[in-house]
């Protein structure tokens, strides 16, 4: 089984930064690609940034270009989302997920990661 826990959550205020973490544990795939994704109180889960695996391709939504960073250790066993110039509208619970079929291109779609932790808060002041 295969287990992701996110951390690094919390309230800031708008502008601020923020640094979450989640880390892989048990019986991982060979090779796979790691991605964040968030749930706004009231609205659907949407795709924020996806890494594949070894790091080399990275994907954000346009409206986090240029203010969040996704990365993974060399290890392949953490990956991190760094949120800076944070705003009030990306508060929301950012969950970790994990899918082989992201190995080598990331994918926005969540049918297509098949490990999700249990979420980490997001909160930003305005």
């Amino acid at each position: 089984q295969v287990q992701l826990v996110e951390s690094g959550g919390g309230l800031v205020q708008t502008g601020g930064s923020l640094r979450l973490s989640c880390v892989v544990s048990g019986r991982t795939p060979d090779r796979y690609g790691m991605a964040w994704f968030r749930q706004a109180p009231g609205k659907g889960r949407e795709f924020v940034a996806g890494v594949t695996w070894g790091g080399g391709i990275t994907r954000y939504i346009d409206d986090v270009k240029g203010r969040f960073t996704i990365s993974r250790d060399n290890a392949e066993t953490r990956v991190h989302l760094q949120m800076n110039s944070l705003k009030p509208e990306d508060t929301a619970i950012y969950y970790c997920a994990m899918g082989w079929k992201a190995a080598s291109h990331t994918t926005p779609f969540d049918y297509d990661y098949d490990y999700w932790g249990q979420g980490t808060q997001v909160t930003v002041s305005s």
